[in-house]
């Protein structure tokens, strides 16, 4: 892991509960001098723990033992204080408004070690490592659907995409948004929390209608689908 910068940014206050949730973000701004200027801008009243740029510098802008600003308005698994449960990390990158492009492989060797180190520290679980989009649907689309989240699967760092076994549960459109939040969303805007799923679990196709794929992909997830099958498979 590349040697970490400590840059300060005076967005930070107290956290009020456990960590157990890590979110990552792309930055969403047109160059990493952009991005750090805003994180550690007063007035601005953002922050994140740590951002990555483009060639795998790793900057510290706020203590994890501290509450960053960097999840606004969120939701996940029955916590609304996102923040005060969590570490952020954003990763350079200009997002859907400035051009959106994939990620360096400097950034993907940067993340993945130091996902590990916080993860390993705080227990935090696959299911608890999240993107923006996933916490916030109505607001957010970072990091979007160029992030190799199943990258992240393979070391155990996401959770994968189910992809064997897949039965349509043919839930209605109310069974299907139950069972996505309690799988951990929040469903006040149904279309919008179908699409932060996809974007998440099937970006190839993401346009909030919930077709037997999704409905698959969702019951794997609640249920260890692909876990289930193999062993049932392997004894028959």
């Amino acid at each position: 892991m590349p040697q970490i910068i400590d840059c300060p940014s005076p967005n930070f206050d107290e956290r009020k509960l456990p960590l157990s949730i890590l979110v990552l973000h792309y930055t969403g701004m047109q160059d990493a001098a952009s991005a750090i200027a805003r994180l550690t801008d007063a007035a601005a009243k953002v922050s994140s723990h740590y951002i990555i740029a483009e060639d795998g510098q790793i900057l510290r802008l706020v203590e994890e033992s501290k509450r960053a600003w960097h999840a606004g308005r969120s939701h996940w698994r029955g916590i609304d204080d996102v923040n005060s449960a969590s570490i952020g990390i954003e990763i350079v990158n200009p997002g859907h408004e400035f051009g959106y492009r994939p990620f360096t492989e400097a950034q993907y060797e940067a993340l993945l070690p130091l996902m590990h180190d916080i993860c390993g520290r705080y227990g935090i679980t696959r299911g608890n490592i999240v993107g923006h989009s996933d916490i916030a649907p109505t607001r957010k689309e970072d990091p979007g659907e160029l992030f190799d989240w199943e990258r992240l699967a393979k070391v155990r760092l996401a959770l994968p995409r189910p992809v064997k076994y897949l039965t349509d549960p043919h839930w209605s459109e109310g069974g299907f948004l139950l069972a996505l939040e309690r799988f951990g969303y929040e469903v006040i805007d149904g279309s919008a929390a179908v699409r932060a799923f996809q974007r998440r679990y099937r970006p190839e196709r993401i346009d909030g209608e919930i077709d037997g794929q999704t409905r698959a992909i969702l019951l794997s997830l609640l249920t260890g689908g692909d876990k289930a099958a193999e062993a049932k498979r392997s004894q028959g």
